[in-house]
């Protein structure tokens, strides 16, 4: 757990300066987000990074909470609170999301943008998240699906690497598999859609069961 958030502490800088790499894919993922939160919802974010989605989608809901394993992007998400015209509906704590520290809630909502294919135990972050959630809550997460691309060819390469430290942990996933296991953790998927498709980055919504 600690060699994870030491990498993410180490790039976190560099993460918060470069761009996005594909902005309308990242819009239509907004979009699709708004679309399910309501002016009262509750939201969880985990694996927030610097914050700026959850900023982006403030507007969109009650109060949304962000959580991040690392204590650096966390920093960088809370500077960001500073700035003139932020909106006040927003809070950042560091946990990862196995954590104990992660906020309990119940949520309306629990959000993971491009960050289940970095934990380390899936199930046990899916299992997590639906405790945070209110019986009928959503979760709505995006994921990069490594199994379903060129770059699965690459996961020996991955394995080589990972012990430097030069990457972080990686789960190589199929867009099946990710349903599979949304699924066995208590939830019923609404919606699925990749954006953008390659590689695909799997956008899931699904309400957890009573």
């Amino acid at each position: 757990m600690h060699s994870d958030a030491a990498f993410w502490d180490r790039i976190a800088a560099k993460y918060a300066r470069d761009p996005i790499k594909d902005v309308p894919a990242y819009e239509h993922t907004l979009e699709r987000t708004r679309s399910f939160l309501t002016s009262h919802a509750s939201v969880l974010e985990v694996g927030c990074g610097t914050g700026a989605t959850a900023l982006r989608l403030a507007d969109a809901a009650g109060r949304i909470v962000g959580t991040d394993i690392s204590a650096a992007m966390i920093d960088i998400a809370r500077a960001r609170l500073d700035a003139p015209d932020t909106p006040r509906n927003v809070s950042f704590s560091v946990a990862a999301m196995t954590d104990e520290a992660l906020p309990h809630g119940p949520f309306d909502v629990v959000t993971a943008f491009n960050s289940l294919h970095l934990v380390r135990d899936l199930d046990a972050a899916l299992a997590a998240i639906a405790r945070r959630l209110r019986p009928g809550g959503l979760f709505i997460s995006k994921t990069v699906c490594l199994r379903d691309s060129p770059l699965r060819f690459l996961k020996p390469v991955f394995g080589l690497l990972k012990p430097t430290g030069r990457i972080p942990h990686v789960l190589f996933l199929s867009q099946p598999e990710l349903q599979e296991r949304i699924r066995a953790s208590g939830f019923r998927i609404l919606e699925v859609g990749n954006f953008p498709k390659k590689p695909p980055r799997h956008f899931v919504v699904a309400r957890r069961l009573d």
